[in-house]
């Protein structure tokens, strides 16, 4: 594919102009991490180093936050994020029974051995009931889930799908991958309310609201094990103890960066 040479030349140096910002940054990072040796010894020094590397790979953001979009892309939504399932049963019980959500168009494909049903939080008023008009709906519909469900799986034995996050599922070797898929994440006005909620409705948590070390928010599992984040709608807020029992202070965190 050609390029030009006025739109690479640019781009080209920018590159080559943010290289050496880097490399100048750690440079002057230098002195300053051994001093940290007779104090904090070399693992100090190391976290020093790794903080600058990381500050001055981080992009320049804030052209992005004022940019207009471009007239090409004005209608674009961000409409779907697609997760394999193994039981479709179990998936739609979870997404629209303990998160709330409805299913707003589905599609079977039996001549391809899958069938697809998209899950979002809209008003269920709102849904068409001629399937046409709900499948046009749905690709109006921000933030959908796509639960793609493959004939067959729900007899399968053990988790099916890797869920990205350090899992083995699916490997040959029986590693785990260190697999680029983080979570989904929804907000609610209350964390603690919700958690206890989810947690009565027999959801497994991987960290409540008061454990780790960033208090208010929690994550918990689908049925397939994709992990779920619980947001506030604003800032995060604490209460002194959580559905689990687990206290604002605590949590079984420690804080490896203080670490001497």
């Amino acid at each position: 594919v050609a390029v030009a040479a006025d739109v690479l030349e640019p781009l080209w140096a920018a590159h080559q102009a943010s290289k050496m910002r880097r490399l100048a940054f750690i440079s002057a990072l230098l002195p300053r991490a051994a001093a940290f040796a007779p104090t904090g010894g070399v693992a100090a020094s190391v976290r020093y180093l790794r903080a600058g590397a990381i500050a001055s790979a981080a992009p320049d953001v804030d052209r992005y936050y004022t940019k207009e979009r471009e007239p090409e892309t004005r209608d674009f939504i961000m409409q779907q994020t697609m997760l394999r399932v193994k039981d479709p049963a179990a998936s739609l019980a979870f997404y629209c029974d303990v998160l709330g959500f409805n299913l707003v168009t589905h599609r079977e494909f039996e001549q391809w051995g899958f069938n697809v049903y998209f899950v979002a939080p809209v008003d269920p008023a709102s849904i068409p009931s001629d399937p046409e008009e709900r499948f046009a709906f749905c690709m109006r519909t921000p933030g959908c889930i796509e639960l793609t469900w493959n004939y067959g799986s729900e007899g399968e034995t053990g988790p099916v799908y890797n869920v990205g996050n350090g899992d083995a599922t699916g490997t040959k070797d029986g590693e785990a991958v260190r697999g680029g898929f983080g979570h989904l994440g929804i907000t609610v006005p209350d964390v603690y309310t919700a958690c206890a909620r989810f947690a009565e409705l027999g959801c497994e948590f991987t960290k409540t609201p008061n454990s780790g070390g960033i208090k208010g928010l929690a994550f918990f599992k689908d049925p397939d094990g994709y992990l779920i984040e619980v947001l506030p709608q604003g800032s995060l807020v604490t209460k002194p103890v959580d559905h689990a029992g687990v206290p604002v202070e605590g949590g079984g965190y420690v804080d490896n960066s203080k670490k001497k």
